[in-house]
């Protein structure tokens, strides 16, 4: 009797079980098979109108999560759909066009720093009206209108044959090519560059003297594609002191995610060692619009961007070390921490509000596969210790010593040192403890200001010892050094500029008002160190004339 009464009792277990099993099942497909009708089409069975025009499919999640809420993020994401299934679902339906994580609305505009809710199609408010707008008087002006030398094949990145048409199934498909391969190319080649993407246009776009030219169309498309475009799969970026995120686009571009880790107003605090400060995401931004206003243009396009945690990184992520750190806080929060050197815990989490999150997105650069970048060491870089200092900072002689040593002994990579001297004392970033260049031009070519996540820091404070490379080379470039002096003109003040090029990001505002009001303080003197140069050395011994001619008709010689 005993024995039966266990052997029962087994098999009720067994029946509790294979329930629980067919339950599980049925949550993880009904949904799926409700959106479904015959031959694959959403929605219900019954046949579309024959005149309908083709629409855009509304984006599917899976419908695990959207059943369970972010009820545990411990476990396997087992029952996922892949990044990669989803990618080719939303191509079959949307035919690869640009995704929306749409949405916009008007942004609900308050007193103060109220939280803002931006969609990425919400409409900006636009800049002060006046007489003229002071950023493209600026780019009219005679210094921001210099020609290139003629570019050869050697001074472009990529040498792209013209006729050959971009299609991005070739990323996911090879075997593409031999289904159509007529499509490969088009009759003439005058408008095949029109349905590149704009991260290949503006790839295509790189050559010795830039990352892009000052009237590229697709430069702003650029932009307008990392705040639209539908994000595809998430992964983390190895390496790094703090979390970052690769994100890959509807169109195959990528770009590299910086959260929100400190509002506007918070500033560095002053026992934090410029290694252990927090990189900032509106940094990031604000480096693009200064790097073009100051006419280098060696700073990758950035945008802000307000991204939903849960449907836009959780629920797209195949890296399974990323998903396990989302949790919920105790204000309800949605909230994550990835894995890195610094700030990546639970008591360092990124939370959203209730998951919203601002970043910062900088386009990728060309695949080192395609285009190989050289990294070299900052002479002027840090200790990064604690007590130790670096050689230059206790040798006022030491410029001396770096200007015999290639690659500093000859070309133009000593001015190129300077400009991003000048750069970083503008923005306060202590931490450039190396620099790229493309491989491809050798010596004769810019630095790429790469990583400027720890500029904007401290408004209050003006860190000198940036600018020691100025001080002990004294050696500017004459165009650089004009531009300064321009933007500390009143008609062309470097804050309002700025303020006004910040105006156009999706989240703005960008930068505190202190942090602009700083620039033009700074800005002074940079221009003081320059004066005291000249008059210690005499001018043709400190500015690099870098004009053929008269600036009323520049052409740069490099």
């Amino acid at each position: 009797m005993k024995m039966l009464l266990v052997r029962k009792f087994r098999v009720l277990i067994l029946m509790v079980f294979l329930v629980a099993c067919t339950m599980h099942i049925m949550i993880d497909l009904l949904p799926r098979l409700e959106r479904r009708g015959p031959e694959g089409r959403p929605g219900c069975s019954c046949p579309p109108p024959a005149a309908a025009p083709p629409r855009a499919a509304a984006p599917r999640w899976p419908s695990k999560h959207t059943l369970r809420i972010l009820q545990d993020f411990s476990a396997e994401p087992a029952s996922n759909l892949s990044s990669q299934s989803r990618e080719a679902a939303a191509e079959r339906a949307a035919g690869g066009g640009a995704g929306g994580a749409g949405g916009g609305g008007a942004a609900a505009a308050a007193a103060g720093r109220a939280r803002r809710l931006i969609g990425p199609g919400a409409p900006r408010p636009p800049p002060p009206a006046g007489n003229a707008a002071p950023l493209a008087a600026l780019f009219e002006h005679p210094l921001y209108r210099a020609a290139l030398p003629p570019l050869a094949d050697g001074d472009l990145l990529f040498n792209v044959n013209s006729d050959i048409r971009f299609n991005p199934r070739a990323a996911e498909q090879p075997e593409w090519q031999n289904e159509d391969h007529h499509e490969e190319f088009l009759p003439t080649g005058e408008t095949s560059i029109d349905s590149y993407p704009n991260w290949l246009k503006f790839h295509i776009g790189i050559n010795r003297y830039e990352l892009y030219s000052r009237h590229n169309p697709a430069i702003e498309a650029l932009l307008q594609d990392l705040v639209s475009q539908k994000i595809t799969s998430v992964a983390m970026k190895s390496g790094g002191t703090q979390l970052k995120l690769i994100m890959t686009f509807q169109n195959y571009g990528q770009a590299l995610f910086k959260p929100m880790k400190q509002t506007r107003e918070q500033e560095t605090p002053p026992d934090f060692f410029y290694f252990s400060d927090y990189e900032r995401h509106n940094a990031e931004i604000a480096a693009f619009h200064l790097d073009r206003i100051l006419d280098f243009r060696r700073v990758p396009p950035v945008a802000g961007r307000l991204v939903n945690m849960t449907r836009e990184i959780r629920d797209v992520t195949r890296d399974k070390k990323l998903w396990r750190t989302f949790f919920i806080s105790p204000a309800n929060n949605i909230c994550f921490y990835g894995e890195c050197s610094y700030y990546c815990s639970t008591e360092h989490a990124l939370c959203g509000k209730p998951d919203q999150i601002e970043g910062s997105l900088a386009a990728f650069l060309p695949d080192l596969s395609l285009a190989k970048r050289k990294t070299w060491r900052n002479p002027w870089r840090r200790s990064y210790h604690k007590r130790k200092k670096a050689e230059w900072e206790v040798d006022p002689d030491y410029c001396e010593e770096v200007k015999q040593t290639p690659p500093y002994d000859s070309g133009t990579r000593i001015l190129d040192i300077m400009d991003m001297t000048v750069f970083d004392f503008l923005m306060g970033n202590m931490d450039r403890h190396h620099y790229e260049t493309f491989e491809k031009f050798g010596n004769e070519t810019f630095i790429i200001h790469l990583d400027n996540g720890r500029g904007f820091g401290k408004y209050s404070h003006d860190e000198l010892s940036i600018l020691v490379p100025l001080n002990q080379c004294c050696r500017i470039r004459k165009s650089t050094y004009l531009r300064l002096q321009l933007l500390a003109k009143e008609e062309y003040k470097l804050s309002l500029l700025m303020k006004e090029s910040l105006l156009k990001d999706k989240i703005a505002p960008i930068l505190y008002q202190p942090h602009l009001e700083a620039m033009d303080r700074r800005l002074r003197i940079v221009l003081k160190a320059v004066s005291d140069c000249i008059e210690k050395d005499g001018y043709d011994n400190v500015v690099e004339n870098d004009f053929n001619t008269d600036v009323n008709t520049v052409t740069t010689e490099r």
